[in-house]
């Protein structure tokens, strides 16, 4: 049954901060529904494998995140391998082209410069969601990707001088944000071709600087082909 796209994930009522054994002992079972939900699928992981692979009590993930479906929830937004990006992060009158997307592939470079260890799973648990849909997956589009596109192409309208995205905005959109996706999707060619490219945190800075060069110069190539005008055919009457 697909998880209601609407609801919120269910966080434990407390009117104070969550202590530090709290966080790690969320994250442990975080980290632990990740690996399974993404090897498994939601159907056939059960809270009780969870908790033993945490090494937690299985009433710990009704305190944290209300209950299965709250943990798989949880699990994609986990700011640790999903970075929250604000649309104002790139849209916005005081927001250049540049600084909108130096923060998206930010988010895209976050979590390898944290070295988290589950990246490449939750890459996995994204595949795995698309094949086998609860929800989830349409959710993230709906609250995060489309609103993110929508910023990053109000933003390019801008940089061209037009008044409304057309296709060919769309398409530089999606080829930016390609520039990113492909560290996590091409992760492994990267570590079997050129691990050098994305070994530690100031060869991920440099990387970082280097796509956003290159989003910049596809802009401009747009922004360059609009300006030209069309020309007319020798033999057009």
């Amino acid at each position: 049954m697909p998880i209601p796209a609407s609801e919120p994930i269910p966080e434990p009522v407390s009117a104070k901060p969550m202590r530090s054994d709290g966080i790690e002992a969320r994250n442990r079972l975080l980290d632990a529904a990740l690996q399974l939900f993404a090897d498994q699928g939601f159907a056939k992981t059960s809270i009780r494998e969870i908790a033993l692979a945490a090494q937690a009590n299985v009433a710990s993930i009704s305190y944290y995140f209300g209950d299965k479906a709250g943990l798989y929830r949880a699990v994609f937004s986990d700011p640790r391998t999903n970075p929250p990006l604000p649309p104002e992060a790139l849209d916005g009158d005081t927001v250049s082209l540049e600084q909108a997307v130096r923060g998206l592939m930010g988010s895209f470079l976050e979590p390898l410069k944290q070295g988290h260890v589950s990246q490449q799973q939750y890459m996995k648990l994204c595949f795995r969601e698309m094949l086998e849909p609860t929800g989830a997956w349409q959710h993230e589009i709906d609250a995060n990707i489309a609103p993110a596109h929508s910023a990053l192409t109000r933003t390019l309208c801008r940089h061209v001088g037009l008044a409304e995205a057309d296709d060919d905005i769309h398409r530089l959109a999606f080829a930016i944000s390609g520039l990113g996706v492909m560290l996590h999707v091409g992760h492994d060619l990267h570590m079997q071709i050129r691990p050098g490219l994305v070994s530690g945190p100031a060869a991920l800075d440099r990387y970082l600087d280097r796509l956003v060069h290159y989003a910049l110069v596809l802009a401009d190539a747009e922004a360059q082909v609009r300006r030209i005008p069309v020309s007319t055919p020798p033999n057009a009457p």
